[in-house]
């Protein structure tokens, strides 16, 4: 039973790889470099370069620097992942997004030396950083873990108050 676990939990990191890594080429074959295309009047399509992390945070650092920090930041979820409980499986589906992401976001920035981000919500006075699938399933990843957690401490939180409703 656990090997099928792992199975699927694999199964969402090689989705979230595969997925990321086919728009993306369609993204950098399809488009040209700054080019936006307006798909509904909040959100575009819009070709850029990230020489950094999230928000292109640390873009003065050299790429094995973020590479290198990529990887330990793989390694550290993955760990999460492989230690947490298997009946957390919300928790675990967030890690394995997560760790799709980031390896989608490795794999541009150790191929092409930068991540290639396309999604931009805008309004006509303000617009959201541009991103790309990697970092919507990071960002889902995340919110999932954090979904879990707080369920969690409200489950325990009820069951040692006595309230009903444990399940």
């Amino acid at each position: 039973m656990k090997n099928k676990a792992i199975y699927r939990l694999f199964s969402v990191v090689a989705f979230a790889v595969i997925s990321d890594q086919i728009v993306k080429y369609l993204v950098e074959t399809g488009m040209d470099y700054q080019q936006q295309i307006d798909i509904l009047p909040f959100l575009a399509l819009f070709r850029v370069h990230n020489n950094g992390i999230a928000f292109s945070m640390l873009s003065g650092l050299h790429d094995l620097v973020l590479i290198g920090l990529t990887i330990v930041v793989v390694g550290f979820v993955s760990y999460l992942w492989w230690s947490t409980a298997s009946s957390r499986w919300i928790s675990r589906f967030g890690f394995a997004l997560i760790i799709g992401g980031a390896v989608g976001n490795l794999i541009d920035r150790s191929l092409h030396g930068y991540v290639i981000d396309y999604i931009l919500f805008h309004l006509p006075s303000w617009s959201f950083a541009v991103f790309n699938l990697a970092d919507a399933y990071i960002s889902i990843g995340a919110a999932l873990v954090v979904l879990e957690e707080i369920l969690t401490w409200l489950r325990d939180r009820r069951a040692r108050s006595g309230e009903p409703g444990e399940n």
